[in-house]
């Protein structure tokens, strides 16, 4: 049997809230789901029942990796989102459909997975599955895909990622820093100043841990400068055992990453000055990547233009996770560690009682953040935003 746009249908019935944060789109006024606790599926699906009926955002997802996979399941449990289609090249349907059903990190998923023709069907949602290797060449138009999560790795620069548009989609958000001057917004930092680009980037996981904790200090006390090392999880580009390093650039990349600590580059706080422009310029950082498959934290040393104590930041960044960045920025006073924050949907979690301040200008804070899970719900936070 074949699947054609007629018969993909958004699944409202196996939506779990209880894994969404909702943020809201002013970021004011709107009852948003608190990660600490949340409903039983039973209690979120009588709730979503009761609420308005909402187009949800159709989404289209090229590439179906470690991102692909996770924005489709965030679009999946967001009662304001659902996937229509998926491209990749490089993976059977059957093979999709078993990746998609287990995940070593974030555990098998809850829904039926099947295929039937060309179709992935989970649950009662009906996904096309296509395989071009020219993004120009997809038919997104066909199954109504709105917004096309770019999450190749390849399709980088706006030249290059807006032949999706040419198949029919509105719009496509590249899962990735661009390598061009694609803009790139971070959901509660500079998702606002949205003004109808049709390529637009979400960043990388690490900006958006970075972003709305600089955002918060910046706007509060004033950073004059800061160092930033992100301790980051292993990622796909990795290697198993020492071999020549992807890209054959950087050599310690080629190293094992199972046991080694690796240094690596990386542009996410140079980033934040794109996002934030009173930052630009202002920070940099590098990252270590080590032997964890996913979670991991950012280490901002700062120095303030406003002299504060350690209790005054630890005051500000809990008003804005309690408030106005209430689903994306967290904080906690708890022992926690890495593990404590797998399948975390926010995007950073200040860790209060692991900063340091030497004086009333130079400061440490820690976060944490999961860099699959959290990012990927913000990818489809932004494509709802944009939708609407």
């Amino acid at each position: 049997s074949t699947c054609n746009s007629n018969e993909v249908k958004p699944n409202n019935n196996h939506k779990q809230t209880t894994n969404h944060i909702f943020l809201c789109l002013s970021h004011k006024n709107a009852n948003r789901t608190d990660f600490t606790h949340r409903p039983h599926k039973q209690q979120a699906k009588q709730a979503q029942n009761k609420a308005p009926a909402i187009m949800p955002t159709n989404l289209g997802i090229n590439g179906f990796g470690r991102i692909g996979r996770l924005v489709m399941r965030a679009a999946l449990d967001n009662p304001d989102a659902t996937v229509v289609g998926i491209n990749d090249p490089f993976l059977t349907i059957e093979y999709a459909a078993y990746q998609f059903q287990h995940d070593s990190v974030h555990g098998m998923y809850p829904e039926e997975v099947k295929v039937d023709g060309d179709c992935l069907v989970i649950g009662t949602t009906r996904v096309k599955f296509f395989a071009e290797r020219n993004p120009a060449d997809i038919p997104w138009g066909s199954v109504g895909a709105e917004t096309v999560c770019e999450s190749t790795g390849v399709f980088t620069t706006k030249e290059k990622a807006e032949a999706h548009l040419k198949g029919g989609a509105k719009r496509v958000i590249i899962s990735a820093p661009p390598k061009d001057d694609t803009p790139m917004y971070v959901m509660g930092v500079n998702h606002t100043e949205y003004s109808g680009a049709t390529v637009l980037s979400n960043a990388s996981c690490t900006t958006n841990c970075l972003a709305p904790l600089a955002k918060v200090l910046n706007d509060e006390f004033g950073i004059v400068e800061g160092l930033m090392t992100t301790i980051h999880a292993g990622t796909a580009n990795q290697l198993v055992v020492d071999g020549p390093a992807k890209g054959g650039k950087d050599w310690r990349a080629g190293r094992s990453a199972l046991n080694n600590l690796i240094p690596a580059s990386t542009g996410a706080a140079k980033a934040v000055g794109k996002v934030i422009p009173e930052l630009n310029g202002k920070l940099t950082g590098m990252a270590v990547r080590v032997p964890t498959p996913d979670v991991s934290m950012v280490d901002l040393t700062f120095r303030t233009q406003k002299a504060c104590t350690g209790d005054d930041i630890k005051a500000v960044l809990k008003k804005a996770a309690d408030g106005p960045l209430k689903g994306v920025l967290g904080y906690t006073d708890k022992p926690v560690v890495s593990q404590d924050f797998v399948h975390d949907p926010r995007s950073s979690i200040v860790d209060a009682s692991a900063g340091l301040h030497l004086n009333d200008n130079f400061h440490k804070v820690i976060s944490w953040y999961d860099n699959e899970w959290g990012y990927s719900n913000r990818l489809v936070d932004l494509a709802i935003y944009c939708n609407k």
